[in-house]
């Protein structure tokens, strides 16, 4: 537990230009929306380099290889796999893929990044963690959100103790968007905000109710609602939406003495800090006590935010991971809580939002 908690309170480096004693080669699968954007970094990483990709689809392959002369590909997992000078194996593919594709890779003694979520279930992400252990080799799961300067910041802040008790967390991550034909919005788009607070906070939430609808006739949810509660009165809320006719992504974080906001949209000033919130008095009344509640409204801050591409310092945390045999920063245990969540939300969903208990063993 102290292992994971000061894991999770590493402070991400900015630099992406350090030296190391040894190249780690990596093995790319999929090459779809996201595994480009591994390879271009991974390319660019002066500690990594990319040997192998791979993806079902020949002619994909092909075009996002062009630029990319050196690097060889193949439609078939083994090739790499069974090439004992790749250390390292990226996976991102289709969510019920995950799993099988990095339990043969941990198996083969590559270290595994693996895209979110870590896998379709609770006892996948369990046995993925395990054999990782057993073969001594590192699974990180990307959580790329948790390596971009805005969260980098919100973290800083938090931790700074300046917003006071963190009382609440509120997020929107709505837009009209691509419905998935393998997951519900909630495994689509909750990983990500699961896992920004999982990173932020320390509290650990013990129940989840969640409320969801199908509007495309395929029993798939697009539109839903996802509350969880915790031992403390601290309470986090989410909604997630495939069907809105606009974009947007604004996180609240709301703390005892100031109140945070994240417009991940608003380039210019993404993140604003209020110093606002309410003093509460109590006065004895003749027969009954009287709350007075005051509000305070002063200054609003905006901090400064890096914007050095979060997936480069992702690229570099999994490098460093490897070479120092240390967890990564997004570690499987991390995907394994979000991965928690998400179980007992799909559960409360088919309940009609009943509240299920959220297992942490």
């Amino acid at each position: 537990m102290e292992a994971q908690r000061a894991s999770r309170n590493r402070k991400v480096s900015v630099s992406i230009t350090g030296r190391r004693s040894e190249m780690i080669n990596v093995g790319v699968v999929g090459c779809g929306y996201w595994g480009p954007n591994l390879i271009r970094n991974f390319v660019t990483y002066p500690g990594t380099n990319v040997v192998w990709a791979c993806d079902l689809n020949e002619e994909r392959l092909v075009k996002i290889l062009s630029p990319y002369p050196n690097i060889r590909r193949t439609t078939d997992l083994s090739d790499i796999l069974s090439d004992d000078t790749v250390h390292a194996v990226a996976i991102a593919t289709p969510v019920n893929t995950h799993y099988p594709l990095a339990k043969a890779s941990l198996e083969s003694g590559k270290h595994v990044l693996v895209e979110k979520p870590l896998a379709s279930n609770v006892s996948q992400g369990e046995k993925l963690i395990a054999i990782a252990e057993k073969n001594n080799v590192q699974l990180m799961c990307d959580h790329t959100y948790c390596y971009t300067g805005a969260v980098r910041k919100i973290k800083e802040i938090v931790d700074s103790g300046s917003l006071g008790d963190i009382l609440y967390y509120d997020s929107v991550r709505i837009n009209l968007g691509l419905f998935q034909q393998d997951v519900n919005v909630i495994w689509d788009l909750a990983p990500h905000d699961l896992s920004i607070l999982d990173f932020l906070i320390d509290h650990k939430p013990i129940l989840v109710s969640a409320h969801g609808v199908s509007h495309a006739g395929n029993h798939i949810e697009n539109i839903a609602y996802i509350s969880m509660s915790y031992q403390n009165s601290f309470i986090s809320h989410f909604h997630v939406n495939w069907l809105s006719p606009v974009k947007i992504r604004t996180t609240i974080i709301g703390g005892s003495e100031k109140m945070l906001v994240w417009n991940d949209l608003d380039n210019a000033e993404k993140i604003k800090v209020y110093d606002s919130g309410i003093k509460v008095k109590k006065e004895e009344a003749d027969i009954r006590e009287k709350l007075l509640i005051s509000y305070r409204s002063g200054d609003v801050h905006a901090p400064r935010v890096d914007h050095t591409e979060a997936l480069s310092l992702l690229v570099k945390e999994f490098a460093d991971c490897i070479e120092e045999g240390r967890p990564p920063l997004t570690d499987g245990g991390a995907g394994l809580r979000v991965l928690r969540i998400l179980d007992a939300a799909e559960r409360s969903i088919k309940a009609d939002g009943a509240s299920v208990r959220i297992s942490n063993s």
